[in-house]
């Protein structure tokens, strides 16, 4: 398991694509995809950004980042138009309808605790079956490899773990345990809650997981930040993430050489002449 980026190191995360590998920086994003004729894609430009006074509230900062992130994506379709998403698959569509069918009927039968840990676990099969198909573990595991090859120093992430401690995977457990408390509370609150009251506590259970996240980043010597990153390591390892293909690697050899190449002339532009 890593680390925090070391000293001088650019603070780099991603996102695993069918066929390739998104990854962000501190101002821009880069992203590389294998073509169908073999050939490697590559695309990067600027991340848009929010400011003002609610990137440092507690809970809303999070979810600032998090739709920074997520605005990135159309962005990258639209430089690679071949880039496979994670979640536009066909299988991956009718897991979520199918999810969203499901949970009623569990809230239809039962209420409490017990009903709402049913849902949060029916939650996941979408991105379950997202993961079991193709080649989106692989890629995966080359975003961590990619990343920790380069916080590390190693002339080959094919020596890097497949395992990262800040993968999104450990917003997992805490967004889980505080959606199902939130749910079950709305749900004594209000008999028949409506959807916008069951999206505000998703949104806040997902503030409330980043939050738990970058206290255990900041903390990670602790044996309670330990305790809170295994379930996401273990997820990770067994299956969030696959041992990539050379050739998958070199996809993420080119997502890395991008992102620190725009990275570096957008550091050089920025110093006073």
């Amino acid at each position: 398991m890593t680390q925090s980026p070391p000293r001088g190191k650019l603070r780099l995360g991603g996102m695993a694509l069918g066929n390739g590998l998104l990854v962000h920086g501190p101002t821009h994003w880069a992203a590389a995809v294998r073509r169908r004729d073999g050939a490697i894609g590559v695309a990067s430009g600027r991340k848009p950004r929010v400011g003002g006074v609610i990137t440092s509230v507690p809970g809303a900062r999070g979810l600032v980042r998090i739709g920074e992130a997520m605005a990135v994506v159309p962005l990258v379709k639209h430089a690679l138009p071949e880039a496979r998403l994670p979640f536009a698959s066909g299988r991956v569509v009718a897991a979520m309808a199918g999810v969203t069918v499901g949970a009623a009927a569990v809230r239809r039968r039962s209420s409490g605790t017990v009903a709402e840990a049913a849902v949060a676990a029916l939650s996941l099969i979408p991105s379950l079956v997202a993961l079991r198909g193709g080649d989106l573990a692989a890629y995966h595991g080359v975003e961590h490899k990619a990343i920790a090859a380069y916080e590390q120093d190693r002339p080959d992430a094919a020596e890097a773990a497949k395992e990262h401690d800040r993968c999104g995977s450990h917003l997992m457990a805490p967004m889980l345990a505080s959606n199902i408390a939130g749910n079950a509370l709305l749900r004594r609150a209000a008999e028949n809650p409506g959807p916008l009251a069951g999206g505000a506590v998703a949104l806040a259970s997902l503030g409330v997981a980043v939050e738990v996240f970058a206290w255990s980043e900041r903390h990670e010597a602790t044996a309670l930040a330990r305790a809170l990153r295994r379930p996401g390591y273990e997820l990770q390892r067994l299956l969030g993430t696959r041992e990539p293909t050379a050739a998958q690697l070199e996809v993420g050899r080119a997502a890395l050489g991008e992102i620190l190449r725009v990275e570096a002339t957008a550091s050089n532009a920025a110093r006073p002449r």
